[in-house]
């Protein structure tokens, strides 16, 4: 379909973007790690609807009780009694609420004073409370796009869900480690015209949330759309958080409403899922405001303006912005995501303040410490490990003081992995250039025919940094003419 078209089907869309922080849990101190060793403990629950705010049980509630489904929780000795629900959940997570206080800062939202955090009823068994807690942070918000500006309406902070390991027809069994772990919901106003926008505005709160602290990895972010046509009910669709298959999937949906519109047929209000073969599937009727209750366990949450304060000092720049200064030193995009994506952008930034060479201080924090480990057939964490912040820095001062030669860097922090001293792993023996010479004429000769780049191999090959890169392929191009 081309964009006209949607117009004329009235599209309307909004998303509700979910990213977990990196901090431990938002109702106790737990971690915030998923384990894959075997679970110390179970136990097994049923979950029964109970009536919200309004007095009424939400009909989502209602669908998942009628299943009439037992749950086993699987636990370790990194949760404790708030996620069995055992125990009342502690004081909020003061480290999540400033990044969520950060997050909406950056889309320019409105922080809310005073709020009450509430329960959520959620019976299909992935909260062992059968809700979960949710409190809203700001609302009215903005971000712009290259199709104009879209509005983001409430940025919420709960509690991650625990994870389904095995779904039978009477039970289903979950892990605990992920219940509890902090992340914000993002809600987009109804704002978006057509699916292409629909990604656009994704992947910018995407790049948003990206530069401030949150999870990364499969499973730390997920994504629904909500979709009208005609001005008919809308449709959430669960699982969009494969940017593969995005446009695909919105396009199909967009096209089963339409036939529904088309034959007269009222758009159910309901949540779908996203499949792989970029088609939905139903999953539950569409909850509403009846599974709202307030939290009474804990007091309102005030959010002071010291804390906003707080929060704009350690601001982070947005990642577009990091990326745009990067690039101007001279890196490459994907030297770039990989500082990103490895959280080394701070170690860069100290280690540029020594050395301000960008492309070999990137080689030092992502590219030499992968081939020493596979070079020497030692895991690559353990690599890193030895090659920390301070063995960097003291490379780097020994550069700077021209002590040691750009060439001779690998070669030392190989030395230094093999477990020599500081002090020996910069010495070099000094080298005669006339000798030096005649062993590359030496090797040019068993070999000839090859490339400059190929020469320039294995002459640095042979004599492991005692000569820079420059002198040896002054050599070589001087003998090969």
């Amino acid at each position: 379909m081309q964009d006209s078209d949607y117009e004329k089907l009235k599209f309307k869309a909004g998303l509700e973007i979910h990213q977990q922080l990196d901090t431990s849990k938002l109702f106790c101190n737990c971690p915030s790690v998923l384990r894959k060793d075997e679970p110390d403990f179970e136990v097994e629950r049923k979950l029964h609807a109970v009536a919200g705010e309004s007095g009424a049980v939400d009909v989502a509630a209602a669908h998942e009780v009628e299943k009439n489904k037992k749950f086993v929780y699987q636990g370790y000795n990194t949760i404790c009694l708030v996620e069995l629900d055992e125990e009342p959940p502690h004081e909020i997570n003061k480290e999540a609420l400033k990044i969520a206080i950060q997050i909406a800062l950056l889309i320019n939202m409105k922080i809310v004073p005073m709020t009450q955090i509430m329960r959520k009823v959620v019976v299909n068994g992935s909260n062992t409370s059968g809700f979960q807690r949710s409190v809203l942070i700001a609302r009215d918000g903005f971000i712009e796009t290259e199709s104009g500006r879209i509005g983001i309406q409430y940025l919420y902070l709960e509690e991650d869900a625990a994870r389904i390991v095995e779904k039978l027809d009477d039970r289903v069994v979950y892990r605990l480690d992920r219940l509890g772990i902090p992340l914000v919901e993002i809600v987009t106003a109804p704002d978006i015209q057509n699916p292409k926008q629909a990604k656009e505005v994704a992947l910018k709160i995407g790049g948003i949330l990206r530069s401030c602290r949150v999870r990364r990895g499969i499973g730390t972010i997920r994504q629904d759309v909500n979709i009208s046509i005609r001005g008919e009910n809308r449709v959430e669709i669960k699982g969009m958080q494969d940017m593969k298959i995005f446009l695909k999937v919105l396009g199909n949906e967009v096209e089963r409403q339409r036939k529904l519109s088309d034959a007269k047929k009222p758009t159910a209000m309901e949540v779908r899922n996203a499949m792989s073969d970029e088609s939905t599937e139903f999953m539950r009727p569409l909850p509403g405001s009846s599974r709202m209750y307030p939290e009474t366990d804990l007091p309102l949450l005030k959010i002071s303006l010291g804390m906003i304060n707080d929060a704009k000092k350690t601001l982070p720049k947005l990642r577009s912005e990091v990326e745009g200064r990067l690039k101007e030193k001279g890196l490459n995009q994907e030297m770039i995501n990989l500082l990103l994506k490895q959280n080394k952008l701070e170690e860069f930034k100290e280690l540029l303040r020594i050395v301000n060479n960008p492309q070999l201080i990137t080689k030092m924090l992502l590219i030499f410490p992968r081939e020493i480990a596979s070079h020497k057939k030692i895991k690559l964490d353990k690599v890193e490990k030895i090659l920390n912040t301070d063995i960097l820095v003291f490379v780097l001062e020994n550069l700077k003081k021209k002590k040691i030669s750009e060439s001779q860097v690998k070669e030392i922090l190989e030395r230094i992995v093999e477990g020599k001293s500081l002090g020996k792993s910069i010495k070099f023996e000094k080298v005669n250039f006339e000798d030096i010479e005649e062993k590359i004429m030496k090797i040019l000769k068993e070999k000839p025919g090859l490339s400059e780049k190929a020469y320039m191999g294995l002459v640095m090959k042979e004599f492991r940094g005692k000569i820079d890169g420059k002198t040896a392929r002054e050599i070589i191009q001087k003998l090969i003419r």
